[in-house]
């Protein structure tokens, strides 16, 4: 199958990214990332992208007026590159995709929603509330993004147990191996679908 041309959004230290990489490389992810955004200059999954000669966009949020202006000038990045499939990854500002865009946005979360999502859930105060809770397991879920945090349909979801002896930092390092194995088998299958999405 011909790869389906990728946008990747993300506001970190480009795990995420490096991760599809290396899918893309073994065969397994049917994408072709065409451009990245950041919202940070300092992160180091700028420095990702570039080292895989990807076009990086840098669209600090403090740079803009508001959330759309913000997007616009994503948008005004991207447009050029004409992705099939939007990817947020570790992406902590709003996103919109333009208007008249049909494919999907895409967003992973680091709890199994419904649960401990919405605004200012993300990272480790996931972890820190569902260790706060006392619950046994926690995971991940890929879904749709759409206009409030984390509503969107979930298209897939991975549970890990959670240990008596977790920390913060055990439970996310647990989740986050869930993510790069989930995260893939969800946007591989979109994109075998994605004609008929």
């Amino acid at each position: 199958m011909t790869p389906v041309a990728a946008a990747v959004l993300l506001s970190g230290s480009g795990r995420t990214l490096a991760n599809f990489l290396e899918r893309i490389d073994d065969g397994s992810l049917p994408l072709r990332i065409v451009a990245v955004v950041s919202s940070r200059s300092d992160v180091k999954g700028v420095d990702v992208a570039r080292e895989a000669g990807l076009p990086v966009g840098i669209f600090r949020r403090k740079d803009y007026a508001d959330t759309v202006a913000h997007n616009a000038a994503i948008n005004a990045f991207l447009a050029p590159h004409a992705p099939r499939l939007i990817v947020l990854a570790g992406y902590l500002c709003r996103y919109e995709p333009p208007r008249g865009f049909n494919g999907p946005v895409v967003n992973i979360h680091p709890a199994l929603l419904p649960k401990y999502g919405g605004q200012g859930f993300y990272g480790d105060k996931v972890h820190q509330a569902v260790l706060a809770a006392g619950d046994r397991e926690s995971g991940c879920t890929v879904h749709l993004v759409e206009a409030e945090y984390d509503s969107g349909r979930i298209l897939g979801q991975q549970r890990v147990p959670v240990l008596a002896s977790d920390d913060v930092g055990s439970l996310a390092a647990r989740i986050f191996a869930a993510e790069c194995e989930l995260y893939p088998q969800v946007l591989a299958a979109l994109a075998r679908d994605l004609p008929a999405i």
